[in-house]
């Protein structure tokens, strides 16, 4: 069983940045990928939020096997120290990835990877467990079911689909749901000052979050408030000081990230943006706008507005995972050697050391 197993690919699940570096990194080994991508192209979800500046240089973006595959093929490598939009990521550096041969003959778009598991048996079977091949579960846009052998899974899914909710205690607030579904709380990121630009000028707009998209939602927002007559921006977070909001400044290892809060701070001691702090999200009401209530410690407060972007981070998908015996660190549901590392009331992203495959792992071996 071992033998048969090895000589099936390595199933990807999703065709981002990580996805694809990790195809090129196990084709450099001389080891098989499949790549399930369940938008119609690579880089579906960054393509939602294209408008977007990283805060992070190229350098820190390209994969080294990823560079090594792209060379013989012509492809110009931008400028190291340049910030690219999410759009220039997918376009300079996705879309030609995808196209190297052993990178595309491994891809398989609009494919929706519904559940994994082991072929022949449930989580509840330990029995040769190791030696079993994966199963992946596959829904193609025609709604067509296929289930493939696979050696081994490297999920690089990501957590975009699945925002966490704007109400207390990690639970959607009443009238949240009637909210969304009357259009009045947005989409994260949207993009404020291009093609959604007619959505908010001239409205009361509301942002509820604390870190890296709200900031970037709020700076847009700023511009919009000083061009835009009548746009008024209300900003609501949970914490009680401002100050650690803003990110370290000139002291951030990457300057850029640190350029945001800087101009955020500035945006709110100007008086373009309203700062509620302290303020937990309790209920929504829906009328001719949006009515947010929330409590404070001067009481309860509700503000009239008319539309809500939400910045209150993401979470991932596990459903598809039922199946496989995980070990996930209980406060960020990431894998349980990496949650200490990246739990975020502890650290940011330029304090995670770096780690491999043994600090992603689970139980079940291979996945």
């Amino acid at each position: 069983m071992t033998e048969r197993r090895n000589d099936l690919p390595v199933a990807i699940i999703g065709a981002g940045p990580v996805g694809l570096a990790t195809a090129a990194n196990l084709i450099e080994r001389g080891i098989t990928p499949i790549i399930f991508e369940k938008g119609a192209d690579v880089g579906s979800a960054i393509r939602q939020w294209g408008h977007i500046r990283l805060f992070s240089p190229w350098r820190h973006n390209i994969d080294p096997a990823s560079r090594r595959l792209l060379e013989p093929t012509g492809w110009s490598e931008p400028r190291l120290t340049s910030l690219p939009y999410g759009a220039e990521l997918v376009e300079k550096y996705l879309k030609p990835l995808a196209a190297v041969p052993a990178i595309n003959a491994a891809l398989r778009t609009s494919a929706k990877v519904t559940a994994v598991s082991r072929v022949g048996m449930d989580k509840s079977h330990s029995r040769d467990r190791n030696e079993r091949p994966f199963l992946v579960r596959v829904e193609t846009a025609d709604g067509t079911v296929r289930d493939h052998q696979v050696r081994a899974v490297v999920d690089t899914s990501g957590t975009w689909a699945h925002p966490n909710p704007l109400g207390q205690a990690g639970l959607p607030a009443p009238g949240e749901a009637e909210a969304m579904m009357a259009g009045l709380i947005t989409e994260p990121l949207p993009d404020i000052t291009g093609a959604d630009r007619a959505l908010f000028a001239g409205k009361h707009i509301m942002v509820i979050g604390a870190g890296h998209s709200a900031a970037n939602t709020l700076l847009a927002l700023g511009q919009l408030v000083k061009n835009e007559p009548g746009t008024r921006v209300s900003w609501a977070v949970r914490g009680a000081d401002a100050s650690r909001l803003y990110g370290g400044g000139d002291l951030d290892g990457l300057p850029a990230r640190g350029q945001l809060g800087t101009r955020l701070r500035g945006l709110v001691e100007d008086g373009h943006i309203e700062l509620h702090t302290s303020f937990t999200t309790t209920s929504f009401s829906v009328s001719d706008g949006l009515a947010v209530t929330g409590t404070t410690p001067d009481g309860d407060v509700t503000l009239d507005v008319d539309l809500l972007i939400p910045a209150t981070g993401f979470r991932p998908d596990l459903e598809i995972l039922r199946e496989i015996r995980l070990e996930l660190d209980p406060i960020v549901e990431a894998p349980r050697d990496l949650g200490p590392l990246i739990d975020p009331e502890f650290h940011s992203c330029g304090t995670v050391p770096a780690h491999g495959a043994s600090v992603l792992a689970h139980p079940d071996r291979d996945f």
